[in-house]
C-alpha cells in the first residue's frame, strides 16, 4: 500500500494529509490563534470538587476550567511515585478547592465541555512515552510479535540500567511505553529516546516547582513537528511539505531524532496548491457534508450530535443483478469500508450507530461486521464495535480526543441555530397572525405594519390572503406588509402604526 503524508504549511494554519494509494484517509488541522492542547501539561488550580460525581474542576488558564475524574488523579506513596494499592473512596480525600494541581490534557475542549484532564503525566519521543509516576515498561498492543514484543523490553530494561549507572545525578525513576513505531527499529534508535526523556523530564521538574499556577509547563510539539513523530510509518514513501521554511525545521528535526526519514523529506515547490494537487481540497469539502455517495449507487447518511453520531446505509441507485439479499449484502460491503474511512477522515468519535440494511443471512452479517473490524484496524484511534443487536444496529466507540473535522472548520447556522432546518413559510405565517391577534387583545390598534421575508410576505399576498382578509375583518384594523431583505425566514417583526 502506498502511502504519502502532505503538509500544508501558511502563517495562520498548518494543515497535514494522510494519503493511501492516491486517497485522502486523514486530515490534521492546527491553527494558529487555536492550537490543541492535548499532551500540553499545565500547573492549574482545583476551583471546585465535586463528590456526587467524584471529579473536580481544575482552571488552567483557559476560557473554561478543565474536568478531572478521581480516576485520574494518581495517589502518591511516600516516595512521590504512584501508589496502585492506594484506595480512594472520595475526590474530597485526594484534592480540594484552592490546591495547586499538575495535569496534562487527554481530550481537548470540545463544544461546551472544557479539557479532560488527568495527573497520569507523560512525555513523549520518537519511539517512547516516559510515565514518571510509574515503573512499568509497557509494549503497544498493536505490535503483536511476541518475540518482538520481548526484544524490545529487553532493549528497554538495559538501556534504563545502563544510563541509571552512568548518570548517578539524574534520577531516573519511571516507567516506558514502547509505541508502535517502534517495531522493527534497531536498538540504538530505540534507546536514543531514553535520555532525551529523562532529561526533558528533569527541566519539566524544574519548572513545576518555580512556575505560578494557570500557566503551561510543557506545550507539545507543532503539528509539522508531530506528523513526524506520531504519523511516520515503515510504509510512508514520501512525506511532501510546500512551505520552504517549515521543510528546512521538519529535516533538521529529523536529522536529530529520526535520520531514517529524513530523506523521504520533499519541499513541493510547485504552483498549483499540494492539497489541490492531490485532490484533498475537494475530498475535505465532501467530508463536511452529510451524504457520502459510493460507487455502487448507494450512499451513506452521516449525523453528528453533541450526544452520538449515527449512520444510515441507503442501496439508493443500486439494484443490484441477482436478488435482493446479494444488492443489499454488496451495499452494506461497500459500506463497511466507506464508513471506516470517514470515521477516521471526519475524526468522528464518541458514541457511533450504524444502521445498516437489514440483513437476514447471519453469515451476510457476519461478513460484514468482520469488514467493518479489519478496516478500523488501520484507525490509530482507539474503536470498540459491538455485534449487531437486535435491531439491527452496530454501536461501536471510537476515542475522542480533539474535534471533529466539522467542529473545527464550521460552526452552527446562525439562521437555523444549528437545527440544520428552517421553519417553513407557512408556519412563520401562522405563528405572525397569532401574534397580531394578542397585539390586538393588548393595544386594540388600528393598523399593523409586518416586516418579514420575501418568502413570507409573498405568502401572505398570495396563498394566505384570504387569511388575512379574515383577520382584518376579525380585529376590526389594516394590516400592511413590507420586505425586509436581512431577515431570515423564521424573523419577523410587528409594529403599531
Amino acid at each position: 500500500m502506498s502511502e504519502e503524508l502532505l503538509v500544508n504549511a501558511s502563517p495562520t494554519e498548518t494543515r497535514t494529509a494522510l494519503v493511501e494509494n492516491g486517497m485522502l484517509q486523514e486530515v490534521y488541522i492546527e491553527r494558529t490563534q487555536r492550537k490543541g492542547y492535548v499532551g500540553n501539561i499545565f500547573k492549574g488550580k482545583v476551583v471546585r470538587v465535586l463528590p456526587g460525581m467524584q471529579a473536580a474542576f481544575v482552571d488552567i488558564g483557559l476560557e473554561r476550567a478543565g474536568f478531572i475524574h478521581a480516576d485520574d488523579i494518581a495517589p502518591l506513596g511516600e516516595d512521590g511515585m504512584e501508589d496502585r494499592q492506594a484506595e480512594v473512596e472520595d475526590i474530597r480525600n485526594i484534592v480540594r478547592e484552592g490546591q495547586p494541581l499538575i495535569v496534562q490534557v487527554v481530550k481537548d475542549p470540545i463544544g461546551t465541555k472544557g479539557a479532560r484532564l488527568t495527573t497520569h503525566l507523560s512525555v513523549s519521543g520518537r519511539y517512547l512515552v516516559y510515565m514518571p509516576q510509574t515503573r512499568h515498561i509497557g509494549i503497544s498492543t498493536r505490535i503483536e510479535d511476541e518475540d518482538e514484543r520481548a526484544r524490545l523490553k529487553s532493549l528497554v530494561e538495559t538501556t534504563v540500567e545502563q544510563f541509571s549507572g552512568d548518570n548517578p545525578e539524574i534520577n531516573v525513576d519511571g516507567g516506558f511505553i514502547v509505541r508502535t513505531v517502534a517495531e522493527g527499529v534497531q536498538g540504538d534508535e530505540l534507546c536514543a529516546d531514553i535520555p532525551f526523556l529523562y532529561r526533558l523530564w528533569q527541566d519539566l521538574l524544574d519548572k513545576i516547582n518555580s512556575a505560578p499556577v494557570r500557566t503551561v509547563i510543557h506545550e507539545d510539539l507543532p503539528l509539522y513537528m508531530r506528523t513526524l513523530r506520531d504519523l511516520v510509518k515503515p510504509n510512508i514513501e514520501k512525506i511532501r511539505v510546500d512551505s520552504r521554511e517549515v521543510h528546512g525545521k521538519m529535516v533538521s528535526f529529523a536529522n536529530k531524532y529520526a535520520p531514517e526519514i529524513a530523506d523521504i523529506i520533499e519541499h513541493y515547490p510547485g504552483e498549483r496548491p499540494l492539497f489541490e494537487l492531490y485532490g484533498v481540497e475537494d475530498e475535505i469539502q465532501k467530508a463536511l457534508g452529510q451524504k457520502v455517495q459510493l460507487k455502487s449507487g448507494g450512499y451513506l447518511i452521516i449525523e453528528q450530535t453533541e450526544a452520538m453520531t449515527t449512520v444510515d446505509v441507503n442501496t439508493g441507485a443500486f439494484v443490484g443483478h441477482r436478488n435482493l439479499e446479494e444488492t443489499i449484502f454488496k451495499t452494506n460491503l461497500e459500506a463497511a469500508t466507506a464508513i471506516a474511512r470517514q470515521l477516521r477522515l471526519r475524526n468522528l468519535g464518541g458514541i457511533i450507530i450504524l444502521d445498516f440494511i437489514d440483513m437476514k443471512d447471519s453469515e451476510h452479517q457476519r461478513q460484514v461486521l468482520r469488514t467493518l473490524e479489519k478496516m478500523m484496524e488501520r484507525d490509530h484511534a482507539k474503536t470498540s464495535i459491538t455485534g449487531v443487536s437486535e435491531l439491527g444496529l452496530v454501536e461501536m466507540t471510537r476515542k475522542r480526543t480533539r474535534e471533529s473535522l466539522g467542529q473545527v472548520m464550521c460552526e452552527p447556522c446562525t439562521v437555523c441555530q444549528g437545527r440544520g432546518t428552517l421553519k417553513s413559510a407557512e408556519t412563520v405565517c401562522y405563528e405572525i397572525f397569532r401574534e397580531i391577534l394578542r397585539e390586538e387583545r393588548a393595544y386594540n390598534n388600528e393598523k399593523y405594519l409586518v416586516l418579514a421575508s420575501q418568502v413570507v410576505i409573498e405568502r401572505l399576498l398570495d396563498e394566505e390572503s384570504s387569511n388575512v382578509a379574515d383577520l382584518e375583518e376579525f380585529i376590526d384594523s389594516t394590516i400592511q406588509f413590507q420586505v425586509e431583505n436581512i431577515y431570515s425566514q423564521e424573523q419577523y417583526d410587528i409594529i403599531l402604526v
